[in-house]
């Protein structure tokens, strides 16, 4: 009986809404070699019309980086991870403009919001608020992950489907 569950469950592809407001770029227009060339794996980025990330799917907040607020990562109730990332070398501002509204633990459901952060704050810098979104490197579940063509995120609309392998 389980074995039918988890194979129901691959069938299933998972749905990431758009985390954040603004204009959906591929991870080759992200200035940072470890994203654009995907390193770190498969995902798109955004660059941001406001400063608020939301979560893209229920889950639980794995990580949120402790000092600088400026990541989280993301679990899937089928263990998929998910990383946000705000801005490219944000992590020098040390938590300056980051508002986290979750903590490391806490179970989340769609479109709720998991962290606020000031775009003025990332501009003064010079810095860019370029936000990838993430399926890591790595992740056995993952069969593919394909994308929308739509360039404009929108509240409520998948961006990202990630399809599992079947167990």
């Amino acid at each position: 009986m389980f074995r039918f569950t988890k194979k129901k469950e691959a069938d299933r592809p998972i749905n990431l809404e758009t985390p954040v407001k603004g204009r959906v770029l591929p991870l080759t227009e992200v200035p940072d070699r470890a994203f654009s060339s995907g390193t770190m794996g498969k995902g798109r980025a955004i660059l941001p019309s406001e400063g608020k990330v939301t979560a893209p799917c229920p889950g639980t907040v794995v990580h949120i980086m402790e000092k600088s607020k400026h990541a989280l990562l993301l679990e899937h109730e089928t263990g998929i991870l998910i990383l946000i990332h705000v801005g490219i070398e944000t992590v020098s501002l040390k938590g300056e403009g980051f508002h986290p509204r979750v903590s490391a633990g806490d179970k989340v459901r769609t479109g709720q919001t998991l962290l606020e952060f000031d775009l003025e704050v990332i501009a003064d810098a010079g810095l860019s608020p370029i936000t990838p979104i993430i399926i890591p490197e790595g992740q056995d579940l993952v069969e593919s992950v394909e994308f929308t063509e739509d360039s404009a995120s929108r509240a409520n609309e998948p961006f990202i489907r990630i399809l599992l392998k079947h167990q």
